[in-house]
């Protein structure tokens, strides 16, 4: 039985995301050519979700959640059709930095017009759990409402958290996901210092020529209901969050364990609790940065457990950057919708294989597959690692 538990069903997308506002404009926007420098979300009215009092007073990252929340919530039907219990309703939304753009901001106003000038709503704009805090008093639901923040894992472990709530029985539905908005002078500048960025601007995973990721910004999030749940109110039923792990490298603080250990030792933990083979997956949604060391020691994670070239390989970053602890939210949503689409997103940027990457990475055009079960992965500084297998629904 999957997680062990009860199964969990996912009825609602919402995506905000530099190629697209919205699950449809979204997916286009994956199967487009990217274009270089930093992947910024462009017009974002955080007034389509939010009255112009409320959306002054929360942090970019937090209007994301808000809206990608509200679009998963709408996608599943509406508030009133999930007809849940408040008690029975959960919300983890995770992230990477928070309110980052809220406390630069006022930094610069403490240092230019002193202590007394500095907002008295810097505190709750900039903490990371007032995503997930303004979605919960917004729907009502007085579950869990909580965040993980394990830096670029954050959104898979985000909607890993999520589906346990469900799985364990703490609650009947929950909205799993993560935000991100740390497009920041001083985010590039430590980013690029420690020789993590692209020198071109531009994003190729798993590709030869690749020379570092491009940040990016933007937020994913899921409706996760227990199935039983779902089926009674005759939800539409995307797909299943089958299993998921998390684990450490306990190795280095940015460098991933030698030949991709941790991360191997984590995907097959996740097979694991979804009982299946390593032969049962049609398709990896992988984290897939640009950087040399990451994008090898992933290969040499997925060779180590699948073989080669093993299933097809695809890194949506190419056209989204790397959203850092957003980046798993996005792509679960990415991966969902390959499911319901029968078809895998390219990895736009690769064109040149790595010798050293034996994989099969779908690029070019989208490939078409026969939907079953997909694993979707995210690794994160300080050696954090998740994975969650999402499988097509079946009765």
């Amino acid at each position: 039985m999957p997680y062990k538990g009860r199964r969990v069903a996912v009825t609602g997308l919402g995506v905000v995301a530099c190629c697209g506002i919205g699950t449809e404009e979204f997916w286009e926007g994956l199967n487009r050519p990217q274009v270089a420098g930093d992947r910024v979300v462009g017009d974002f009215d955080p007034s389509a979700w939010l009255g112009p009092k409320e959306a002054r007073r929360l942090d970019r990252f937090a209007q994301f959640g808000v809206a990608v929340s509200s679009m998963a919530v709408d996608d599943a039907g509406g508030l009133e059709a999930l007809e849940v219990d408040p008690d029975k309703a959960g919300v983890v939304i995770s992230t990477g930095f928070g309110g980052l753009h809220t406390l630069m901001e006022q930094v610069d106003v403490l240092k230019e017009k002193g202590p007394e000038r500095v907002s008295p709503f810097l505190i709750p704009m900039l903490m990371a759990n007032s995503a997930p805090a303004a979605v919960s008093m917004r729907l009502g639901w007085r579950g869990p409402s909580e965040n993980v923040v394990t830096a670029c894992a954050a959104g898979t472990h985000g909607v890993g958290a999520a589906a346990r709530l469900i799985a364990s029985g703490r609650v009947d539905i929950a909205i799993g996901g993560a935000s991100e908005a740390s497009l920041e002078e001083i985010t590039r500048a430590g980013f690029g210092n420690m020789m993590a960025l692209s020198s071109d601007g531009m994003s190729r995973p798993f590709d030869a020529r690749r020379t570092g990721f491009v940040v990016g910004e933007g937020a994913g999030a899921l409706v996760l209901e227990e199935l039983g749940h779902a089926l009674e109110r005759g939800a539409h039923i995307y797909a299943e969050i089958s299993g998921a792990a998390s684990n450490a490298d306990a190795f280095h603080i940015t460098q991933p364990s030698p030949n991709g250990t941790g991360a191997a030792s984590c995907m097959a933990l996740a097979l694991a609790d979804a009982e299946l083979e390593p032969g049962d997956i049609g398709q990896i949604n992988a984290h897939g940065t640009s950087t040399p060391l990451n994008d090898l020691a992933e290969g040499q994670a997925i060779a180590k457990v699948f073989g080669t070239p093993g299933p097809p390989v695809t890194s949506t970053k190419g056209v989204t950057g790397h959203t850092l602890g957003a980046a798993g939210a996005i792509e679960a949503v990415a991966t969902v919708l390959s499911i319901d689409k029968a078809l895998i997103p390219p990895t736009q940027g690769f064109e040149e294989a790595d010798p050293e990457i034996g994989l099969d990475i779908v690029h070019g055009s989208a490939r078409p597959w026969s939907p079953g079960h997909a694993l979707s992965s995210s690794f994160g500084f300080g050696g954090h690692n998740g994975c969650l297998i999402i499988s097509a629904y079946h009765e």
